[in-house]
């Protein structure tokens, strides 16, 4: 297997999926999803598929682009996808989707999408390579 093969196979391998249910506890006075947390599932799901990818400590240092498409109601099901899209020599970013269903329907589609950025850091807390270590 060459070097990109294997690569690929541990982004595949990293691929993250998380699946959350919204209670009213999680919504906001529009009784839909709160956005900050949408954003923290989001985060969080990136930094799981992250850490699988690298099996490094990381710390996130963006988010970019965080596309709301439309609200999700209270008593949705809500999927979130993570998967590794950009490789730097010591930063990656993650690109999250979530998809929301009703409860007692087949109506799966996107409504929002995100990436975040992580750096990878050695034991003095300082930036070292993702790959550096890693199994391939």
């Amino acid at each position: 297997m060459e070097h990109s093969d294997k690569v690929q196979a541990r982004i595949n391998y990293a691929t993250t999926y998380t699946t959350k249910t919204v209670f009213p506890g999680r919504t906001n006075h529009h009784n839909t999803l709160f956005g900050g947390e949408a954003l923290a599932w989001m985060d969080e799901v990136a930094f799981v598929c992250a850490t699988r990818f690298c099996r490094k400590s990381l710390v996130t240092i963006s988010s970019d682009r965080v596309d709301f498409k439309e609200p999700i109601p209270a008593g949705s099901i809500v999927e979130l996808v993570a998967n590794v899209s950009t490789l730097g020599r010591t930063s990656l970013v993650v690109d999250v989707n979530v998809f929301v269903e009703g409860m007692h329907k087949d109506d799966k589609h996107k409504a929002i999408s995100g990436s975040f950025k992580f750096v990878a850091l050695d034991d003095d807390r300082k930036p070292t390579p993702v790959l550096n270590g890693v199994e391939l």
